[in-house]
């Protein structure tokens, strides 16, 4: 299957403004976006820039626009997505380079609002059991 994509390309030292870039690639109907993003890489234009660490759909560090939705790349089909491609940097956050965008303004609300359990009690000798309800606040 052939495929082209269109990417939002950005590079701050080097452009005023960001500008689109298409790509052709052969993939499988059943590879992800992130094989073709790595294929581009690879094998058209070593700059390209984006994220990806784990690449099963756990850490979510591929997250991108992707026409016109959010997603994880590792995790979307080519089949899914048609022949024509248009890949993005996630809205609302600086972009550090093509597809990298910098995530700690998101991190320090995380952060700020303490998403996780604080325990003041020491751990016990085994596991913390979980109780069946949530005691009152």
């Amino acid at each position: 299957m052939r495929s082209t994509l269109g990417i939002l390309r950005y590079d701050p030292e080097a452009d005023q403004k960001p500008h689109w870039e298409e790509y052709t690639v052969e993939v499988e109907p059943t590879d992800r976006l992130l094989d073709a993003l790595q294929q581009v890489k690879w094998s058209q234009d070593g700059s390209l820039s984006f994220r990806c660490s784990c690449a099963h759909g756990i850490c979510g560090s591929d997250a991108m626009t992707i026409n016109d939705a959010n997603h994880v790349a590792c995790k979307v089909l080519m089949k899914d997505l048609g022949t024509r491609v248009k890949v993005e940097p996630l809205r609302g956050f600086p972009v550090v380079k093509d597809l990298v965008v910098d995530m700690e303004p998101f991190f320090a609300k995380y952060r700020s609002v303490k998403p996780y359990f604080i325990n003041d009690d020491p751990p016990p000798p085994t596991e913390r059991p979980q109780s069946r309800t949530a005691p009152p606040l």
